[in-house]
């Protein structure tokens, strides 16, 4: 079933354009506003069972609640689960009976301002933060899985220091200009936004927009043992992306087709695979 479109958004993409006629530099203040502002999507049925199934817990980071949950035994070795932008731990709810079968724990947690953690606006470093907590509480994780934007928050704190070192990325953006315009897409911004969006971020934070993508960080990491599995027909986070970072690091790569962005972390291959490389 295709994901429904949410109100706010439609309103945005009709908005949006006419904004950026009207004045370049609100157009930017606005998408910076809702670049850090995921949506929150109506939790499907059978993620609702998924939840039934852990044992949720409440940690605190910065001040913020983040919903925690735990699916297998206390004394298995775990895996944790990152999910993507606008995402929720449930949604490897595929993932779980088969690593649970294998002898194995899963934890995951809904990030902030994402699920049921609070929050409105975030960004890869309060993600860095959560994760931080995560293994603070539970410890070092037998390996990790993320999915698209939860791959680049990992690899960020991999790079400053997170005790991984096993990790399956899947579908996650690597390249700045590309991430970007994938937002302006979805909003029907121009490039001339994105530009002057770059130029926000070096002024707010004294680094450019590259500093904080997966292809910058990979330069900073030794010692991980790195899947990639991406899908030739994700028009969300196009292939060509983690190919650019398999050219600068070694991976075990796993191609997929017609999958998409999302249907990949159902898919009985790609789990099958991930399960594989973890044990190995």
């Amino acid at each position: 079933m295709k994901k429904q479109i949410p109100l706010a958004l439609r309103f945005v993409r009709w908005f949006f354009p006419k904004l950026e006629t009207i004045s370049s530099r609100l157009a930017v203040r606005y998408f910076d506003t809702i670049f850090f502002s995921p949506l929150r999507y109506k939790i499907p049925e059978k993620e609702q069972e998924c939840e039934k199934q852990a044992t949720m817990d409440v940690i605190v980071a910065n001040g913020i609640r983040i919903q925690t949950y735990v699916w297998g035994e206390a004394d298995k070795p775990y895996i944790l689960l990152m999910h993507g932008w606008a995402g929720r731990a449930t949604q490897f709810r595929k993932f779980i009976p088969e690593f649970v079968m294998a002898g194995y724990r899963l934890i995951g947690f809904d990030g902030p301002a994402h699920g049921r953690s609070s929050g409105n606006r975030t960004n890869i470093l309060e993600f860095e933060t959560a994760l931080k907590m995560v293994i603070g509480r539970w410890g070092e994780p037998a390996g990790a899985i993320a999915h698209s934007f939860g791959g680049g928050a990992l690899l960020y704190a991999i790079m400053n220091g997170l005790p991984v070192k096993k990790l399956i990325n899947i579908a996650s953006p690597t390249m700045a200009d590309e991430i970007i315009k994938s937002y302006l897409r979805a909003v029907n911004g121009s490039w001339k936004t994105g530009m002057k969006f770059k130029e926000l971020i070096r002024k707010k934070y004294n680094r450019d927009f590259e500093e904080f993508t997966a292809n910058y960080f990979i330069k900073h990491i030794k010692n991980l043992d790195l899947m990639l599995v991406h899908d030739e027909s994700d028009t969300d986070v196009p292939i060509i992306q983690a190919e650019k970072l398999a050219e600068k690091f070694p991976v075990q790569f796993l191609k997929t087709s017609g999958l998409g962005h999302n249907r990949i972390l159902k898919d009985e291959a790609v789990i099958k695979a991930c399960l594989d490389f973890i044990k190995k």
